[in-house]
């Protein structure tokens, strides 16, 4: 299944009549006008850095990219993301997820993936930012009671999903950004913007999954609890009987309503934890091949071996060399 951002949103209706032309237009020059904003403030804050840079708004962190070099593997945290320049694939199990200046992007689990950045070249490089989930706050926000109820099914549905930005969405991370050049406001206003961009989330396109993450009860809360279980002790075996008694379950309905979120098998999760924190300690924390390996939780060093060539596309010793090279390169 392709996950592409014209499958997730749906056509602007065309205008009927003159007025509504008019207002179109006005909106899409509105909508132009602050992109080019968005651009200019990540441009000015990002320069003369590569990567990410944490901003002084808690969770917020502004990226300048202009060496992309190959696909590169994480665990994406709840979190939500907007491209100023360029645009991003991502690689989720056997699907792809591709989003640009025009859409957003929203994970409302942890999720494995492998993400490649696409720039023209390195004189327009990547820009964009990214915004930490704290469900927490979505649980707050969900229990006030002002808050329209849309209807949601409580089927699970996956984790990661891209829709189409819109000029108010756009408006509020650009106030977000804006604090930036006011400091003393921070701590006041930004936790009231973030709680606006939350609520922009949950009423615009397929909000409903991040209501289903925190709603009690709901397949996507129980897998949610499921998978923060797993996190948290990846490097033990993996006990699916125990989890599914955990959150309530039976262990086929995990099995199935866990691969509709992550695209992936408790196992197969399991497994991509294990190896991208193995490769994190080896090439980051200089980590011997088989202290990592048993480490995370390996008993084999040579099935360890294996598993990572196939995940990573080179064995651990040979992976860390190409790290090395790459980050050479980039200095």
């Amino acid at each position: 299944m392709d996950l592409n951002p014209t499958d997730a949103v749906a056509p602007s209706p065309e205008p009927h009549d003159g007025h509504d032309a008019v207002h179109h237009d006005a909106e899409a020059e509105r909508f132009e006008a602050m992109r080019r904003e968005l651009l200019e403030l990540i441009e000015r804050y990002t320069a003369g850095i590569e990567g990410v840079l944490e901003t002084a708004v808690e969770g917020l962190g502004v990226y300048r990219v202009t060496n992309p070099g190959g696909p590169k593997h994480s665990v994406q945290k709840p979190m939500f993301a907007v491209i100023a320049q360029g645009s991003k694939r991502l690689f989720i199990g056997d699907e792809v997820v591709e989003y640009d200046p025009m859409h957003y992007l929203v994970a409302s689990v942890d999720m494995p993936v492998v993400g490649r950045v696409m720039i023209r070249s390195p004189d327009e490089p990547y820009l964009g930012l990214r915004l930490d989930l704290d469900i927490r706050e979505i649980g707050d926000l969900i229990g006030d009671e002002n808050l329209p109820q849309e209807i949601a099914s409580d089927a699970a549905s996956r984790g990661l999903y891209v829709n189409r930005l819109d000029c108010a969405l756009l408006d509020a991370v650009l106030r977000l950004l804006r604090l930036h050049q006011s400091p003393r406001d921070i701590a006041i206003l930004a936790p009231m913007v973030r709680r606006e961009i939350l609520y922009r989330l949950l009423m615009n396109g397929q909000g409903a999954l991040l209501r289903q993450t925190v709603l009690q009860d709901s397949q996507m809360n129980r897998v949610a609890k499921a998978i923060r279980l797993m996190r948290d002790g990846y490097a033990q075996p993996l006990r699916v009987d125990d989890i599914a008694r955990d959150v309530h379950m039976s262990v086929s309905s995990l099995h199935h309503h866990f691969k509709q979120v992550t695209a992936m098998s408790p196992l197969q999760y399991q497994k991509n934890l294990r190896l991208q924190e193995a490769r994190r300690l080896i090439l980051t924390a200089d980590m011997s091949v088989a202290l990592a390996a048993h480490t995370v939780g390996y008993e084999s060093s040579s099935q360890f071996s294996r598993e990572y060539s196939r995940l990573f596309g080179a064995p651990p010793l040979r992976d860390k060399r190409r790290w090395q090279e790459e980050e050479t390169t980039m200095l």
